[in-house]
């Protein structure tokens, strides 16, 4: 893209042992933590070599299988849709991480690699002892992030937004986010909710090559977007629900992330709703939709306390603060619907 867009916010007075966690959420803004990695072992090996980052990598492997994707040289990293949008154009394989960093060594000099990518494969089930020497302090914010670990060559994650609070470290190689607000969703062309790339949709648009005849919203789109470029050791705050497009720029790439709710387990996610609402809501007569939308305003879309207030509090039901009790309620309500 040869659009000049704006710069993320950056930060350097941020270490890993005392994260402004609740401000950065507050803000809700992406925050560049630079050098909150620089001084992981992981990091270092990498800024030594690429073999010497898989070496790191590879002292910690259990053996444990992994599952990866890889693509020819003519996807030129980009995971994505088939050409009809009903598959992806990887092959999704199981093996070891041995297996795929060899793969991604024997090409680390070729200008036209075949793309190589594990995606949020858990830490600590496959590295044991990875976090003793590469690891955010978060347990100390009272927040429950297991790191998860992405591997790959020249990939690119094409822009998808993830429902929760997210910190990507760039351990190894150089990234380039580009990021944008979740009100742009319109601007970006999603495709389909399934099958996906990773788990969301992603946005159509080829950012490499933007056709503006084919999604000319997507110029709307880069005016409100957001651009950094991560080296080794940097990290980005990612609020929940923004849409970000992520680049790997070396022969070898390595990202630690951790995501987290802003809500207990006991709160499941708004997927679920959304696809009950494309069942029940979609499809009707724009009249019925129009006052639906002012039913969901009023309960679940206005101050979390509104529709409960008239009431005494003994009367509010799913209407006052909601515990895991009264989930579990809600939930066996719903399934017992769905069942009939």
């Amino acid at each position: 893209m040869s659009e000049s867009l704006a710069s993320v916010q950056e930060r350097t007075d941020v270490r890993a042992d005392a994260l402004p966690v609740d401000g950065l959420c507050e803000a809700g803004q992406p925050v560049v933590l630079r050098g909150l990695a620089r001084d992981w072992e992981l990091t270092r090996a990498g800024q030594r070599s690429a073999t010497g980052a898989m070496a790191c990598l590879r002292r910690y492997y259990n053996q444990r299988p992994v599952q990866y994707s890889q693509g020819g040289p003519e996807i030129a990293g980009r995971v994505f849709y088939t050409d009809d949008f009903t598959g992806i154009n990887c092959e999704v394989r199981r093996g070891s991480l041995d297996d795929l960093l060899d793969a991604i060594a024997a090409h680390l000099d070729d200008p036209h690699p075949p793309t190589w990518y594990m995606a949020s494969a858990p830490a600590d089930a496959l590295l044991p002892g990875f976090r003793q020497a590469n690891d955010l302090s978060l347990e100390a914010c009272g927040i429950h992030a297991p790191p998860r670990v992405w591997i790959g060559n020249r990939t690119i994650a094409s822009c998808h937004y993830d429902g929760m609070n997210n910190i990507a470290c760039c351990a190894v190689g150089r990234r380039r986010f580009t990021l944008f607000p979740p009100e742009q969703i319109v601007n970006l062309y999603p495709g389909p909710l399934d099958p996906t790339p990773g788990g969301q949709a992603v946005s159509l648009v080829d950012f490499a090559a933007p056709d503006f005849e084919r999604h000319p919203r997507f110029r709307d789109a880069l005016a409100a977007a957001q651009s950094v470029l991560l080296e080794p050791g940097d990290a980005l705050f990612i609020p929940s629900m923004w849409w970000h497009h992520v680049e790997g720029l070396d022969p070898f790439n390595v990202l630690v992330n951790y995501w987290w709710s802003s809500m207990p387990d006991y709160v499941p996610t708004p997927m679920h709703a959304l696809y009950h609402a494309l069942w029940t809501i979609r499809d009707r007569p724009e009249r019925e939709k129009r006052a639906w939308r002012e039913v969901f305003d009023y309960y679940v879309f206005g101050p979390s306390g509104r529709a409960g207030a008239p009431l005494p509090e003994r009367a509010r039901d799913v209407l006052g603060p909601l515990d895991e009790t009264m989930v579990r309620r809600l939930r066996a309500m719903l399934i017992g619907w769905l069942n009939r």
